[in-house]
């Protein structure tokens, strides 16, 4: 693949496809590249100085957030799970919304334990 920019048309760059032994296939492509202020890049975005999107950082908790860190703890140590449920229902999610899931799964898994200790304690004492 051969590229060429058209010095008469401001974004227009010429295409020449090639076969892989080297013969010219005689195909011209144009491709027209919208470039607005700054500089374009093919392989990621630039960030001169600026700062970066919201949902690029990582999520805390080794990368997996807060909700689904202490879902897994939750098994070890179930009163766990009735803190994520507060934060969930604090709407803890709000400042990021990919917590919400695991705050969720948390919220769920601290409903199954307490009906799970309900019905426990109802067959032990009747």
């Amino acid at each position: 693949m051969v590229m060429a920019i058209h010095p008469q048309e401001k974004n227009v760059v010429g295409v020449q496809m090639m076969k892989q032994d080297g013969v010219d296939e005689n195909k011209e492509v144009a491709v027209q590249l919208q470039v607005g202020e700054g500089d374009f890049s093919l392989l990621g975005p630039r960030n001169y100085g600026h700062s970066t999107r919201h949902y690029d950082k990582p999520l805390s908790c080794f990368g997996c957030g807060i909700g689904w860190f202490l879902f897994l703890l939750g098994f070890a140590f179930p009163p766990i799970w009735y803190c994520a449920t507060v934060l969930y229902l604090g709407k803890y999610y709000l400042k990021d919304p990919r917590e919400r899931s695991g705050l969720a799964a948390s919220a769920i898994a601290a409903l199954i334990c307490s009906v799970a200790v309900l019905i426990s304690l109802l067959v032990v004492f009747l």
